[in-house]
């Protein structure tokens, strides 16, 4: 059985259908990125799965549990948990404090410091500037942040939606490091990532979303050469 199992979702923001009969599956310790263009359903996909939003019909599964029928903190008790585009950090709060916050389930709470002793091995820049206020960081140190306090929440498996998003190629492909790290460690990850090329060669696997519906999955290094991958999505 697969850790995460979404299977035919159709999803709408009131009259305007998003997600077509979707599905998708993510085994346990598996790295799956979501590829596609502006406008494919990829957030949607997320916020669908985290319960941001709701389906009209199919069904959200993770580690066996019907995350569908539940409101969204159901699903980081379950231990699923999502980083938001555009990282979403309470920009008035310390580092400290904006990790901390990602510490709120029972199971996470409990071993919240040793967490983030974890956390700031991993990102040794926040342990510089816990005490900084989250809005003077530069946008690679606020995306680690957000990675940060979503790795708080002890999650069995991390959704990341555009990690790379706004940031200078360098601090990119820094990131992209991070997320390996990570995966390495045993955690699984499902990538929304418009920047294919990093996404696809971190993966194991991958699928193209196109207009709410999945047009192409399979082993990322095969998408990878795919001359319509090449051409839709790496400009080849």
């Amino acid at each position: 059985m697969p850790l995460l199992d979404v299977k035919d979702i159709n999803v709408s923001y009131g009259d305007v259908q998003v997600l077509y009969d979707l599905s998708i599956a993510v085994e346990e310790g598996e790295v799956v990125s979501i590829i596609g263009g502006n406008g494919a359903g990829k957030s949607t996909l997320l916020k669908t799965v985290s319960g941001l939003m709701s389906a009209s019909s199919g069904t959200v599964e993770f580690a066996g549990q019907a995350l569908h029928t539940l409101p969204p903190e159901g699903a980081v008790n379950a231990g699923l948990v999502q980083v938001p585009e555009g990282r979403r950090l309470f920009t008035l709060m310390t580092v400290r404090d904006n990790l901390m916050a990602g510490a709120h389930n029972k199971a996470a709470f409990a071993e919240r410091r040793k967490t983030l002793e974890e956390v700031y091995a991993m990102f040794p820049r926040l342990k510089e500037r816990e005490s900084q206020l989250a809005m003077t960081l530069s946008g690679g140190e606020q995306q680690m942040v957000a990675i940060g306090r979503g790795l708080m929440a002890k999650p069995k498996m991390l959704m990341l939606d555009e990690p790379s998003l706004g940031l200078a190629p360098v601090l990119i492909k820094e990131i992209f490091q991070t997320i390996r790290q990570i995966a390495d460690k045993g955690l699984t990850v499902l990538l929304v990532e418009q920047d294919v090329n990093h996404s696809l060669n971190l993966s194991e696997r991958g699928y193209v979303l196109e207009h709410g519906r999945i047009a192409m999955q399979g082993a990322a290094s095969e998408l990878l050469v795919d001359p319509y991958v090449k051409e839709a999505y790496l400009g080849i």
